[in-house]
């Protein structure tokens, strides 16, 4: 069983961080979005990874090689971003007809990964959701079968997205048709989609189930990425440890603070996730991520992000302000 991710997206919905940042490891609940995904698949068994990198691949290629040094890796360039029917053909000398799980690189999903790995039949993860036109959508029959998937419809006939998260054992089958899609130049929505080579495989009578995750954290944009890092806060329980010398500052759990932070006169949390080496001064933080490296004097933050290296200087004022007064400072 090998792992594959596509990670060579460049994360247009999260600019101006992915500019020198891969989404992949933007900071998340104390680690990066790739750690989570690797941790759980290494805490499942697999010791085998390939990486679809492009875009600042570098940085993946180093922060994987330093993180995990124990497993075996493979990095397999993407060069021009065709979708993720085009990633995945890319692999297919590395994977030389074994089974694979493919998870997409910016899919956080809570499952039962052994009772996947292990599953007799290829299977493909669901979750029901409000709107399913901007996902993969799948079709189901009797016992969980799954009779047809399609990506993005405008009229969708079920509310099953694809959460990203795919086991495939007939690995030749995959791409056959992945080789077979691009050679006819089947596209869905201007890309080779992963979703158009499924349902090839399935038309060819391949057998897919669905499994449901029990929940699926989107890292896309902003919004939805503060979101889950406070969920994934609660989850890890994370919160910083009382014995660490920060100055007339009060931490508000859940936090997670990374190593050789100078924090002192601020209030920090709930919600908020720290990189390494940051120094945060007279400062309130809240339901947000600070990068490394940065360095915060004299703010207000909420529902902010904050990539590593910023440096962030809010207003000071002296004032001397009589009865019955009122004052926005905004």
């Amino acid at each position: 069983m090998k792992a594959i991710i596509p990670v060579a997206g460049a994360g247009t919905k999260l600019r101006p961080h992915t500019y020198t940042q891969p989404k992949a490891l933007i900071p998340l609940a104390g680690r990066t979005i790739l750690s989570i995904i690797v941790d759980q698949l290494v805490e499942s068994g697999i010791r085998e990874f390939v990486f679809v990198v492009g875009y600042l691949g570098e940085k993946i290629q180093h922060y994987v090689e330093k993180k995990y040094p124990d497993l075996t890796t493979h990095f397999v360039q993407q060069n021009s971003r065709e979708g993720t029917g085009h990633a995945i053909l890319l692999t297919k000398d590395v994977v030389a007809g074994d089974e694979v799980l493919i998870v997409l690189g910016d899919t956080i999903v809570e499952v039962d990964f052994k009772e996947v790995i292990n599953s007799p039949v290829s299977v493909l993860g669901v979750k029901k959701v409000d709107d399913p036109r901007n996902f993969g959508v799948a079709e189901l029959g009797e016992e969980m079968t799954i009779t047809r998937v399609i990506e993005k419809p405008q009229i969708p006939k079920s509310n099953l997205a694809l959460v990203g998260m795919y086991k495939i054992r007939e690995t030749e089958q995959l791409y056959q048709c992945l080789e077979d899609n691009i050679r006819l130049q089947v596209r869905s929505h201007d890309e080779f989609q992963l979703t158009d080579a499924l349902e090839c495989m399935i038309q060819h009578g391949v057998q897919f189930n669905a499994f449901k995750v029990n929940n699926w954290f989107d890292c896309g944009r902003k919004e939805t990425l503060l979101e889950t890092n406070a969920t994934l806060l609660k989850k890890y329980k994370l919160s910083a440890s009382p014995v660490l010398p920060y100055e007339n500052t009060i931490i508000i759990p859940p936090v997670s603070i990374g190593e050789g932070c100078n924090i002192k006169n601020s209030i920090i949390g709930p919600n908020v996730a720290i990189g390494d080496n940051t120094v945060i001064s007279y400062s309130i933080v809240k339901d947000s991520i600070i990068g490394s490296f940065s360095n915060l004097y004299e703010v207000v933050l909420k529902s902010s992000l904050i990539g590593s290296d910023a440096n962030i200087r809010g207003l000071s004022q002296s004032l001397n302000i009589g009865d019955n007064t009122e004052i926005d400072l905004g």
